[in-house]
């Protein structure tokens, strides 16, 4: 069978509606995209999804954001589904990454099983098995990114050194120090005061093993009882006047690697270390490179990503319902011919999708 007639038989559908009954409209095909199809439903909670984040995210102008972002719509669920595929003939599964993002955030909540983790999420209403697909489509369409586009994108020094020249004051930072913790909470204790003398004693014998050069990262894994023990203890960087006074008084007085004392808080007890502290100033050149870095690569990998995208439609058999419109086509993409033989192989993907409860 010939490539060009399977595409026929794979495409028949596009221009009518998906019947699973005689006569009977179950769901409208918005795009396909190879062998998949994105439905209205798709569309709509994409849509109101995005309108969600925007709103949360720039509340200075979310009406304008919104509108911008409205726009897009069709073209992120097509790019995803051109990741997906590309992800698929790399051989890339993500299964071993889905479970480490799983343990984490199990370790972060403080629970002791998968079962504990998918209880708190049902608790929360939010299906399990649909956290778990949407963290393995991100896992693989990063991972797909990472490979096809962010590993040939190229900087060269000079050009970081010209970078660096330009954005100087943009590099300018205030005085800050970054912090690394480990907390003993007091939650459970009250006012208990056998349970409270507990946990400070407990915190002042991690502080006496850090002292005596125990690795302050692998104590809060172990011991810390704040989600940040996931990440060794790490807080991030602060800036004057970004913490409560007596803690900025504390920590912007010592120097890096330095450890404070057992401090009383209202979580529990803690012991902060510094992990860097910067002066206020703009950095050298070999200071800021890794910002520099940075900031050239996400500038490079986002028209780069889209000229990659755009490759990816030009191979790809994809057709649009009129009346929506995908931002990201390419102009060398051909329309596909339309049959009507697979009326039948979107009614059955549809049915599977309505069995799964994608809908």
């Amino acid at each position: 069978m010939s490539k060009l007639f399977k595409w026929f038989l794979l495409v028949a559908a596009l221009l009518v509606p998906v019947l699973l009954l005689a006569d009977t409209v179950v769901e409208e095909i918005v795009a396909r995209v190879n062998n998949q199809i994105i439905t209205r439903t798709q569309y709509q909670h994409e849509q109101q999804q995005l309108k969600d984040e925007c709103q949360h995210q720039d509340q200075s102008r979310p009406d304008q954001s919104c509108e911008e972002g409205d726009k897009d719509v069709l073209r992120g669920l097509i790019d995803r589904q051109l990741l997906l595929e590309k992800g698929k003939e790399l051989g890339i599964t993500a299964d071993t990454e889905l479970i480490k993002r799983l343990d984490e955030m199990r370790k972060q909540m403080k629970l002791d099983s998968m079962e504990e983790l998918e209880k708190a999420a049902q608790a929360q209403g939010v299906s399990f098995e649909d956290f778990k697909d949407n963290t393995r489509t991100e896992i693989i369409t990063q991972q797909v990114i990472q490979r096809e586009v962010g590993g040939h994108i190229n900087i060269g020094k000079e050009e970081e050194q010209r970078f660096y020249q330009q954005h100087k004051s943009e590099l300018a930072h205030s005085e800050g120090v970054r912090l690394s913790e480990i907390l003993i909470s007091t939650d459970q204790a009250g006012d208990d005061p056998k349970k409270l003398d507990a946990a400070k004693a407990k915190a002042e014998d991690l502080l006496k093993q850090v002292r005596a050069g125990a690795d302050f990262a692998d104590l809060a894994k172990k011991e810390s009882q704040d989600p940040s023990a996931a990440q060794g203890g790490d807080l991030g960087g602060f800036e004057r006047g970004k913490l409560a006074k007596q803690l900025e008084d504390l920590t912007f007085a010592m120097k890096k690697g330095d450890v404070s004392d057992v401090i009383r808080t209202k979580q529990g007890f803690v012991i902060l270390k510094v992990t860097d502290h910067v002066q206020a100033g703009t950095p050298t050149f070999a200071e800021a490179q890794p910002r520099v870095q940075e900031a050239l690569y996400m500038q490079k990998l986002q028209p780069a990503l889209r000229e990659y995208l755009k490759k990816l439609r030009e191979e790809a058999y994809i057709d649009i319902k009129p009346g929506y419109v995908d931002t990201g086509a390419s102009p060398n993409q051909t329309k596909p011919v339309v049959t009507t033989a697979a009326k039948e192989t979107s009614a059955k993907e549809l049915k599977k999708r309505k069995k799964l409860g994608v809908f």
